[in-house]
């Protein structure tokens, strides 16, 4: 083992993965092919469907409201895990031991930065929907600039939370402090990072159940004074289950991979954590993918615009065909002679004036 004092900047990651005894957990080259091709319809879909959220909530008026900026600003987030996903995928198996030092930080932030801003959106959407509810209205009365405080304050703390790692807290100087799963990060960071994000999923489940279980109360004393408004006062019930909807698939699909950060950062030998970071990996993905469609299923307006949208691309390609269609070559020859012989008219006209 190396000196504690030694640090290994200028070391390949190769070096930090047989310190973390990752010799064994290589990709074959089918297997890796396979993951790579799967990965990458995964990420289109991930990039494409979460471009039509924010296209969505920008073109339709009816989503120019406080809680569809914040929704519209987690699809920002899932936007960018796919494309942390795309850089993660080509540059892991083989390829990840040949990375710098600086190349596994970019790589690993993009990943810690989309999942902070996934997790804080849903915390400033939880505190959003609590304003609203408490008060009985469908959108709260949060004027655009605090909300665009609000997401600007959400990056800042995500760009923030993913470059920790590289501004200092990692084990490039004490290599028997490195964990396994991320063989550059410390241990210690790894129990904060998974302790701290556990504590605001607890958070936020506890807060969303109490909301829906005013709503479901606040529900039942009016239901016999709204007979012909029920709807209407059921609409705030809506937006609160597609909250809830997201953010269980949240806690499902990232729960058991900051256990298993808990785990590595706890140095439990017996937990075998390498075997289940493949798995982890897919969760991860699958939830980036889901989201759009938790959208579209739960928000019928969100829907139709998607489906408005569709038409609007589609419309547009016809366009372009049927107008290059009908542009004919004979045509486009036939015009250009009109036009030399109207210029030779006019000019004869000039000469005899």
């Amino acid at each position: 083992m190396a000196s504690q004092n030694q640090c290994y900047h200028g070391q390949l990651m190769g070096f930090f993965y047989n310190n973390s005894n990752q010799t064994k957990d290589n990709w074959g080259s089918t297997q890796l092919i396979l993951v790579q091709c799967v990965g990458s319809i995964f990420c289109c879909f991930i990039l494409v469907s979460n471009v039509m959220v924010i296209a969505a909530v920008i073109t339709n008026k009816r989503f120019h409201y406080p809680f569809y900026y914040l929704l519209a600003n987690l699809a920002a987030s899932d936007f960018l895990a796919g494309i942390a996903y795309v850089y993660l995928m080509f540059n892991t198996g083989q390829a990840s031991r040949k990375l710098t030092v600086q190349g596994y930080f970019i790589r690993q932030g993009l990943l810690d930065t989309s999942l902070s801003a996934s997790l804080a959106n849903l915390l400033v959407i939880a505190l959003e929907r609590y304003i609203s509810v408490m008060n009985w209205k469908v959108h709260s009365n949060l004027t655009k600039r605090r909300v665009t405080l609000l997401i600007v304050l959400v990056w800042a703390i995500s760009i923030f939370m993913g470059t920790v790692p590289s501004l200092g807290w990692n084990c490039i100087c004490s290599l028997e402090l490195c964990s396994t799963l991320a063989p550059i990060f410390s241990r210690s960071y790894l129990i904060f990072w998974s302790v701290s994000n556990l504590v605001v999923f607890l958070i936020m489940v506890v807060m969303y159940l109490r909301i829906y279980t005013y709503v479901m109360r606040k529900t039942l004393v009016l239901t016999p004074h709204t007979s012909g408004s029920i709807n209407r006062k059921r609409t705030p019930i809506k937006l609160i289950k597609t909250v809830m909807t997201v953010l269980g698939a949240f806690v499902i699909c990232w729960t058991p991979g900051l256990i298993v950060l808990l785990l590595d950062g706890l140095d439990c030998e017996r937990c075998e954590v390498l075997k289940f970071k493949r798995w982890l990996l897919l969760l991860a993905v699958l939830n980036s993918v889901m989201n759009p469609v938790i959208y579209s299923y739960k928000d019928e307006e969100m829907w139709t615009t998607f489906k408005n949208l569709l038409r609007c691309v589609c419309n547009g390609t016809r366009r372009q065909r049927s107008s290059k269609a009908n542009i004919r070559p004979g045509q486009e020859s036939g015009n250009s002679l009109r036009l030399s012989e109207d210029t030779k008219n006019s000019a004869q006209e000039v000469l005899k004036a």
